[in-house]
């Protein structure tokens, strides 16, 4: 089978990349605007002529697109995550390949919902910013093409290579400095956020999965759990070894408890204190909505964006995590992946935060 992988030099192209490569059965060519791509091409400057040609010559049956930009004004992420997906329908639509398309979507579509619930694929999107609005249109223009097409709606993306910009990326740092320097406390926003935090290895298996399936349409790709931050924060702790007290922006200190949760996922503890070394006492133990995240999306990004990573949780200029326009709460409902593409997540959030702790720790 012969892949087209669009944006193989972000977080998540990375790893679908390297799913990809490591399936023998896979012929797969790299575009992109790095210079590690096989073939350079701006989806959000390039002409669908220009793109057609190459889908000729090349002649891929599936075309994964994992291209876009997850920070930047309203007209930086129209051009990145909605022109450019017009760029590459309009382009399938001409060519002769006759290429299936799996599009990589965002939960930040959706918006807000309801604490306590879990997001179905049929849910009315009400996205609360520019970058979900940004990525719901270019799901219409997917939907609506007429393609042989499946956009798998990723919720909060994390693991090794979580973006520095990211909650948690950013998190782990801020961590690392603390440590470095002897202190025992940190301020941290937005820990009261919660989200279903997807490791980015099972979402390069479920871009896999989609691209051998037959199944169309929108479908939610998270772990159907969501975990607030401030939970997540108390198993990083643990694994870093850090006997610190969390604080949020205000100054208000935070515990570290765990609201009980009926699907609470592995390594969640349902009451900590503040968290202590590894081995000792019994602290412990993403954001792309995205949180970002991808994973923030909401308006007053700042001046710089990043292209090609999509998925990636952000900041917005006031340093507070998830302005997305989720609100508080976000899980997804994942019948659907489980049903039509035999996917489920393998990784736990543990093992995500122990591998973002382990290249934080690096830095030390």
């Amino acid at each position: 089978m012969r892949v087209l992988l669009l944006g193989s030099g972000g977080y998540l192209g990375r790893y679908v990349a390297d799913h990809l490569l490591a399936d023998p059965a896979v012929q797969l060519t790299e575009l992109g605007r790095g210079d590690g791509a096989d073939v350079r091409f701006d989806l959000s400057t390039g002409s669908p002529g220009a793109l057609t040609r190459f889908l000729d010559a090349v002649h891929p049956g599936v075309v994964i697109n994992c291209a876009g930009a997850t920070r930047g004004g309203a007209r930086e992420l129209t051009r990145h995550n909605t022109v450019a997906v017009a760029t590459i329908c309009e382009s399938l639509r001409r060519s002769g390949c006759g290429a299936r398309l799996v599009q990589l979507g965002c939960s930040a579509e959706y918006g807000p919902s309801q604490p306590g619930s879990s997001i179905a694929e049929d849910a009315i999107p009400r996205p609360g910013g520019p970058y979900g609005v940004s990525k719901l249109a270019a799901t219409e223009l997917v939907l609506g093409s007429g393609l042989d097409a499946i956009v798998l709606r990723v919720f909060s993306p994390v693991g090794p290579g979580t973006p520095p910009h990211s909650p948690l990326g950013r998190l782990a740092d801020t961590m690392r400095r603390a440590m470095q320097a002897g202190d025992n406390e940190l301020k941290f926003p937005g820990l009261g956020a919660q989200r279903d935090f997807v490791d980015v290895r099972d979402v390069a298996r479920a871009v896999h999965a989609a691209s051998l399936s037959a199944a169309q349409g929108v479908v939610n790709i998270g772990t159907g759990r969501s975990v607030r931050l401030r939970d997540a924060a108390a198993v990083l702790s643990r694994v870093a070894g850090f006997g610190g007290a969390l604080h949020d922006m205000e100054g208000i200190s935070h515990p570290l408890r765990t609201v009980p949760h009926p699907a609470q996922p592995p390594g969640i503890p349902h009451s900590v204190g503040h968290v202590s070394p590894l081995g000792g006492g019994h602290g412990a133990g993403h954001g792309h909505g995205h949180g970002g995240p991808g994973s923030g999306h909401g308006p007053g990004h700042g001046a710089g964006h990043a292209r090609g990573d999509h998925g990636a949780e952000h900041l917005g200029p006031a340093g507070y995590a998830y302005p997305d326009g989720c609100g508080g709460w976000q899980q997804a409902d994942v019948r659907t992946a489980r049903d039509r593409l035999g996917w489920r997540t393998r990784i736990g959030l543990e093992e995500s935060l122990a591998d973002i702790w382990m290249e934080a720790a690096c830095r030390i």
